[in-house]
């Protein structure tokens, strides 16, 4: 898809759809103006008949009298100036309405965000049209149709305008094909996308992009690296795990401080010897979002060339029950030295995730970022509308918290106190993998915290946001929006 910001008159240019926002007033703007004028008051008439009365609505009309464009395409603004996330959602309806046209036209008509300037507004636009693209027909026997929109002029006024859109557009669709990168990993079947499989895409990305490496452990290194909390996840699977590292090398100097992303990556989770309910369990194939949007992320810097240094560890496995699984009560060892008793093979996530912490502390992060569908308490804390925050520092909190305000891809941060971390006191190790019934989320945390304490570090519970469920089943993506936005300004951009 070719997306371009430039000067054009929206009266005669020649495009299948010319789309326009407008308020639901009556005070057009100047594009507005020029195209109501043009059609002989179709606008105004659209405007008092109430048709465009609701941000989103829409109206499209064909071979409209005046236009050289085959159909016109009208987006209402609401009656009053919209916010960021309300622009977003007015992205995602123009990126609908354009998607069944080959070519379109679009005017912001002044019609942006209160708290954004055009540029990010263009940045929207390019995500909305990049996502709507995403098909998954993978593993079906005949394939859908590709999104037909193949190129987009953006109305601006010329020179260094143009310039900045364009570079606001091309940011857009880096963080499009991230996202989608994400999506598609999430979508796959766990019997295609296994440990092994996340290995391959790996290696494939540092062939793809020369900034990037990648390292693969096999179990065997596991072993000798002490990881026995991660083996004891993946003992009861015949699918081997792997720890997988990627580093993206973008800064000036390849000596500076990397932020560390940590990603789980349970290809498919059935709950081990705590097996879970069969309702559902297909869902479990997304066990692995984390990990997903941290494959995104690294596709969206590679393209973006973020100058910033990343590296990426995703602990790769299957939970699965067998005579050989880790039983209820078990008591293992992680790389860390501490001791932790099993005492719920379902909470497995937190167990490959802090010998991941603890592997990364190597690379002397500035921050540390773990990623984790882990626990189905923050999705009725919080629904599937924002992503659990946790941190140890105060300042690396409040950069997620208005990233992911900026991104559109919102995060709530819950506490993790001393007396939640005391519900994890056991009997029998230094610590237990579960903390009880009440407050899950924030123990599943407190349990990563404790092995943390070395440096910065969040952590981002996407169990509630990284998939969608009945009719609309399917990943989102999440929060790789949020994540570029973090390492976009740690790298001043």
């Amino acid at each position: 898809m070719e997306l371009k910001a430039r000067s054009f008159n929206p009266v005669t240019v020649k495009t299948d759809c010319l789309a326009l926002l407008v308020p639901s007033r009556s005070d057009l703007g100047e594009a507005g103006k020029a195209v109501d004028e043009a059609t002989g008051g179709l606008l105004t008439r659209v405007l008092k008949a109430g048709e465009l009365k609701k941000s989103g609505d829409t109206v499209s009309a064909y071979a409209p009298a005046g236009l050289a464009a085959g159909k016109l395409l009208l987006v209402s603004a609401g009656d009053k100036t919209p916010d960021n996330r309300e622009f977003v959602k007015l992205a995602g309806k123009v990126a609908t309405g354009l998607g069944t046209s080959k070519s379109g036209a679009l005017c912001l008509d002044d019609a942006v965000a209160s708290d954004r300037d055009t540029a990010w507004c263009a940045e929207q636009i390019a995500r909305a049209l990049g996502e709507a693209a995403y098909r998954y027909d993978q593993t079906k026997s005949s394939k859908e149709d590709a999104a037909a929109l193949r190129k987009l002029q953006l109305q601006s006024g010329g020179g260094r305008e143009s310039a900045k859109l364009n570079a606001a557009l091309t940011r857009g669709v880096a963080i499009a094909e991230g996202v989608n990168y994400a999506r598609e990993l999430g979508d796959l079947p766990a019997n295609i996308c296994t440990p092994g499989y996340l290995a391959r895409r790996a290696r494939s990305l540092a062939t793809k992009h020369k900034k990037i490496t990648t390292r693969v452990l096999n179990e065997k290194q596991m072993r000798e690296l002490k990881m026995g909390s991660l083996l004891s996840v993946t003992a009861g699977t015949d699918c081997p795990a792997h720890m997988i590292v990627m580093e993206y090398k973008g800064a000036p100097r390849k000596t500076d401080k990397p932020v560390a992303l940590v990603g789980k990556g349970v290809t498919f989770d059935s709950g081990g010897i705590s097996l879970k309910p069969g309702a559902g369990m297909d869902e479990m194939k997304y066990d692995m979002c984390g990990a997903a949007s941290v494959f995104g992320s690294l596709v969206a810097a590679a393209k973006m060339e973020l100058p910033v240094n990343i590296v990426a560890a995703v602990p790769a496995v299957e939970n699965m029950p067998s005579g050989r699984a880790t039983k209820p009560g078990d008591v293992v060892t992680s790389m860390s030295g501490q001791t932790i008793e099993v005492l719920n093979t379902d909470a497995e996530g937190r167990l490959i995730l802090c010998d991941a912490l603890t592997y990364v502390g190597r690379y002397k992060p500035r921050a540390v970022i773990d990623i984790a569908t882990l626990t189905g308490a923050c999705v009725v804390a919080l629904g599937n509308h924002a992503s659990g925050l946790f941190s140890n520092d105060d300042n690396l909190a409040d950069a997620l918290l208005a990233s992911g305000e900026a991104a559109g891809d919102r995060a709530w941060r819950l506490p993790i106190w001393s007396e939640y971390d005391r519900q994890l006191k056991s009997n029998f190790a230094d610590m237990a993998n579960i903390g009880g019934k009440g407050a899950g989320s924030i123990t599943a945390a407190c349990f990563l915290a404790r092995f943390t304490r070395e440096y910065q570090w969040a952590h981002l519970d996407v169990a509630g946001t990284a998939w969608n469920t009945g009719a609309q089943k399917g990943a989102t993506g999440r929060p790789v929006p949020l994540l570029i936005e973090y390492l976009s300004r740690q790298a001043g951009g």
